[in-house]
Parts: structure tokens; sequence; C-alpha cells
């Protein structure tokens, strides 16, 4: 007659599933949120539009609405989702089909975020500059 031992597995002390992240982990993120940013933006800006096959003096209304300050900021906040969307983009294209993107996925992520600020606060000085003077 043979008898089998059991081993208890040893325990280990979990830790808290907290992921603090790094680069990779928030580009992610705001990937995403750019993404649906864009995508209800399109939404809308389908919708306001169709209004004109209804009744063009409508639409004439509803862009009306639209020339205000606070729909200006979220102008400036649209065009900086599309911007880091597409450089952020550029940069998940040349990880996946790279043979060396993994390798230097750090860098590029440093070359989106320092085109990303040069370039976007360009676009919103130039976009206030022409919210204010008009």
């Amino acid at each position: 007659m043979s008898s089998t031992t059991e081993v208890p597995a040893p325990h280990s002390a979990r830790r808290p599933s907290i992921y603090r992240g790094d680069p990779g982990m928030w580009s992610w993120v705001l990937h995403r949120i750019s993404g649906v940013t864009i995508f209800f933006f399109l939404f809308a800006h389908v919708l306001d539009t169709a209004v004109i096959r209804i009744n063009p003096h409508t639409y004439n209304d509803v862009i009306e609405t639209y020339k205000n300050p606070v729909v200006g900021l979220l102008e400036i906040g649209l065009v900086m989702a599309i911007l880091y969307h597409a450089l952020n983009g550029v940069r998940v294209i040349l990880v996946d089909f790279w043979s060396k993107g993994v390798q230097f996925q750090k860098v590029m992520t440093v070359v989106v975020w320092a085109v990303f600020l040069c370039a976007g606060i360009g676009m919103a000085a130039r976009l206030l500059y022409i919210m204010f003077t008009n």
C-alpha cells in the first residue's frame, strides 16, 4: 500500500493589485479617451449638420449657438485630442509593425509627447488668438 503525501502550496503574501502604471499605460488610457472624445464629436457633428436638410434657418441658429468662448475652448480640446490620437496612433503602428518598435517604445513615447506639446501649444495659441480677435 502506498501513501500519498500532500505538500501544501506555499502561501505568498498577496500584494494589492493596484497598477501604478508607466508611460505605456498612460498612453493607452489617453489614446482611448481621445478616441471616444473624437467619436462623440463626430456624432454631434453629423446630427447638427443633418439639421440643414430639415430647416436651414434652424441650422443657422444652431451654428450661432456655437459662437461663444466655451465652445471655442471645447474646440481647442478637440484639436488637442485629434493631435494626440494621431501621433500616438503612429507610435502604436510602429510598435506593432516595425521589428525594432518594442525596443524603441519609450523613446517614441517621449517623441510623441514632445511633438504633441510643441504643436499643441502652437495650435492652442493660434485658436485662442482667432477666438478673441473675431
